[in-house]
């Protein structure tokens, strides 16, 4: 269990939040929710022990271990992604370094009745149980299952940290801070650099996690689907709503409705008292009830109504000019990097006024189409962009192309052009930079403030086609609401490449995926693009098991009927399989147990030790057990996935 009590943040004269009190028991799951600034990444890190609070305190058991994935850290190279993860199991590699030692000692001995050498065996014995009991003998597989989770591909275990993007670093922080298991996880927006895939991964993981999450993101889905509780941070107060995200949202809606109520009703009576008292102040006959409604108004505990975020981000997309029906045509287009290929093949036609979302696993090619349609990357193949189409593009790192030493004014200033210029405070304003906060620069401002500003660049210029790569990263609730309620509206053509399934959801009519260097279209939104995907990826499992590319040659002509008999009878013959070497190996497991518990009661007494053949056959077969309990893991997983998949 976490408490915070009365905890309190100053900077300087700004109140972060004052008097925060929580309570966040084990195995809890809390999603901390509130605008960007709110102190969300401030009292996580408070909660983590990396930040000292202005008041109050955080008391947790001195057992109890935290674990904190911050949004931005520090990434270091010169290590492959499998070693790198690796190193979350500090503690059981500590084991596995003196377990060697003392089997490099042990070899070197042959004083086997001594004292000395009998508590070496002793200790050994011990940190062999320590090893199996934190795990130690499944390291690999636990390893290569969250990467695997996480998107990375069996190839990429070995590769060199340094030659992957921050997005992909990430995740391998991701992954360690899940695979040391803590009792507590404090994840801020961990969904920033995942895709569809690797997002619906971690669902599933929290969801299942044995202990407490706390949740900062702005993935609505994504809350609703791992949280049963909704702590927001809002005016330097903390509000308790014990539902998930959704319901929080309604839930605050009433309150709102009934405080306004309270507070109107409280109003109108302390005024109606107020001008009894001012008309006969100076009456006698009514001396005692003006001073008993003075006295009464003096003790009325007065209702606050809590205040509203007054900042509004109110985009208005100017008109676009009318273009061509045809505004992207891409005909054999191909792309790739020295020998890595990353689209191969590919035709689409997009027309004008259609919204259409690219997604798919990072590292298939959004982004690089993306940069195609812009001209920004050479290709083979033909791409024609349609007839008066004027493109504007918001990259993914687009925060970080700004001139960090240009004010918020000065960036939208030297961008604008023409009778623009007349409205960039307007402009400004409406992305909620107005009075000193324009006069920010760009290197103060926070990731969200950055993509606001990015995107208010946009505006300048009347484009009819938008590309817009993850352009919801670091923006809070309210701006992706009103984001999207602005593209809805936008009369001209929409590409854009997101994760953010909510933020998709309702806003874009066909979707674009990209997988194994190709692209597919669906007709639909992105939900029924999910649910058409699941059923895909099952076929597709299926076509590729041997006994199906056989029969496929063999019985071309078969009925549906008797093809999905094929399939189940294949499926079957499998699970049967990994039953009877599960089944085997549990009785190996089994065995070696029992000879292992009399060779341990050899061990201990002196003068049953014949020398060295009895140390080197228990530590064989100690050996031989830890390699069968990773065996039966693997055989276990497998058994799992063939079961979920018919």
């Amino acid at each position: 269990m976490i408490s915070v009590e009365n905890l309190s943040v100053r900077f300087g004269g700004h109140v972060l939040f004052d008097s925060v009190t929580l309570m966040i028991n084990d195995r809890e799951r809390a999603g901390l929710v509130g605008r960007n600034g709110a102190g969300k990444t401030t009292l996580l890190k408070i909660i983590a022990g990396l930040q000292d609070p202005s008041g109050g305190r955080v008391v947790k058991s001195n057992d109890q271990t935290v674990g904190y994935l911050p949004q931005q850290m520090i990434h270091r190279d010169g290590k492959s992604v499998f070693e790198e993860t690796l190193s979350a199991f500090g503690n059981i590699l500590d084991l596995e370094h003196e377990i060697n030692k003392i089997n490099n000692q042990l070899t070197l001995r042959s004083d086997y009745n001594s004292a000395s050498y009998l508590k070496l065996i002793e200790r050994l014995h011990r940190l062999n149980d320590d090893l199996s009991l934190y795990g130690g003998n499944t390291i690999q597989a636990d390893i290569e299952k969250t990467l695997t989770g996480l998107g990375f591909k069996n190839t990429d275990l070995y590769r060199p940290v340094a030659e992957l993007s921050g997005g992909w670093r990430m995740r391998i922080e991701l992954a360690k801070l899940l695979l040391k298991k803590p009792d507590f996880l404090l994840l801020d927006e961990p969904t920033n650099h995942l895709d569809i895939d690797a997002i619906e991964w971690l669902e599933s993981f929290l969801s299942d996690y044995h202990g407490g999450v706390i949740l900062i993101s702005h993935d609505r889905v994504l809350l609703d689907n791992v949280t049963k509780r909704t702590i927001e941070l809002r005016t330097g107060k903390a509000y308790d709503f014990r539902v998930p995200y959704s319901q929080y949202v309604d839930l605050k809606e009433e309150r709102m409705i009934q405080q306004m109520a309270a507070f109107q009703n409280q109003q109108k009576m302390i005024k109606d008292n107020e001008k009894f008292i001012q008309r006969f102040r100076y009456k006698a006959t009514k001396a005692i009830q003006v001073q008993s409604r003075i006295k009464m108004l003096s003790k009325v505990k007065r209702i606050e109504v809590e205040e509203e975020d007054a900042g509004i981000l109110n985009i208005r997309f100017p008109p676009s000019p009318r273009s061509g029906t045809i505004v992207v045509e891409a005909e054999g287009l191909s792309k790739s990097y020295g020998q890595q290929n990353v689209l191969r093949n590919i035709n689409i036609i997009i027309e004008r006024g259609e919204k259409v979302a690219f997604v798919g696993r990072n590292g298939e090619g959004k982004t690089t189409l993306s940069r195609i349609i812009i001209g920004e990357l050479d290709f083979e193949g033909k791409l024609k962009t349609g007839h008066n189409v004027s493109i504007a593009y918001f990259a993914q790192n687009q925060d970080e192309l700004l001139n960090e030493n240009l004010t918020a004014l000065e960036t939208i200033d030297h961008a604008a052009v023409g009778e623009i210029r007349m409205k960039i405070r307007d402009i400004l304003g409406a992305f909620l930079f107005s009075g000193e906060e324009a006069e920010k620069k760009v290197k103060v401002l926070s990731g969200g403030e950055r993509s606001r500003l990015s995107l208010a660049k946009l505006l300048l210029q009347p484009n009819n086609l938008l590309v817009l790569d993850e352009p919801t990263n670091h923006l809070d609730m309210r701006s992706k609401d009103i984001l999207k309620n602005a593209l809805l509206q936008y009369n001209g053509t929409l590409i854009v490449v997101s994760h953010d399934r909510e933020f998709l959801d309702g806003l874009v009519d066909k979707v674009y995926e990209f997988r194994d260097h190709k692209v597919k279209e669906h007709i639909g939104g992105i939900f029924e693009f999910l649910e058409k995907r699941k059923l895909d990826n099952l076929k597709e499992i299926e076509r590729k098991t041997p006994g199906n590319i056989l029969k496929d040659k063999m019985v071309s002509h078969e009925s549906d009927n008797k093809k999905n008999y094929s399939l189940r009878k294949e499926h079957d013959k499998k699970l049967r399989k990994i039953r009877n070497e599960l089944e085997k190996t549990e009785e190996d497991i089994s065995r070696m147990e029992k000879r292992i518990v009399e060779m341990e009661k050899l061990l201990a007494s002196p003068e049953n030790i014949q020398g060295y053949d009895l140390f080197m056959e228990y530590s064989n077969i100690k050996a031989r057990h830890d390699h069968l309990l990773l065996d039966w893991e693997k055989l276990h997983n497998r058994l799992e996935e063939l079961t979920n998949m018919m």
